[in-house]
């Protein structure tokens, strides 16, 4: 299993081939549905957003509640083309890669190739695993989403693999 450290620059990003196994580390952000839509209105009123974009990792997860004594709760991926109208853009602005679960659309596909980004696939049902691998937890925006909130995570060897490389080399289509 590779080692990859977050953020990902995109020689890094070139360098990762579909079907890969990858363990990441570093800093990751957690966004799902309601958070991507108001990231795409301050984007249109150009508002500063809540972290920068350029070579960030967005985890399309909603963590369940914090045990005691843990950092996070259970982390399974969401399913990622939820989040299909508004990646594009995100990309486009120098989003370096996504993680989630299932397919993407054309439009995603062709942003991850125009961007050289990387879409990760991470396991559901090993949602109690990979929240296990976050040491470090702070909500960074939308507070009022609760569990669709922004997050600022810390990972450690993060389980995921490549799902779309960055020449667009799909592990659905194969």
């Amino acid at each position: 299993m590779r080692k990859i450290q977050c953020p990902i620059t995109e020689e890094v990003r070139r360098t990762l081939k579909m079907g890969e196994q990858v363990a990441l580390s570093g800093v990751i952000y957690t966004a799902r549905d309601a958070a991507h839509k108001r990231l795409s209105e301050m984007i249109r009123k150009k508002e500063p957003l809540p972290f920068d974009l350029k070579d960030a990792v967005i985890y399309y997860v909603g963590p369940t509640q914090t045990p005691p004594n843990a950092v996070f709760g259970s982390a399974g991926p969401t399913t990622s083309s939820r989040m299909d109208s508004y990646t594009p853009e995100l990309l486009d602005l120098g989003l370096g890669a996504m993680i989630g679960k299932g397919y993407r659309s054309p439009a995603v596909k062709e942003a991850i190739c125009r961007n050289h980004a990387v879409y990760f696939v991470a396991l559901g049902g090993a949602g109690a695993y990979l929240g296990q691998c976050v040491v470090k937890a702070e909500c960074i925006a939308f507070e009022d989403l609760e569990s669709e909130a922004i997050r600022r995570l810390e990972v450690v060897d993060l389980p995921v693999f490549v799902g779309i490389d960055c020449c667009g080399q799909d592990i659905y289509d194969e």
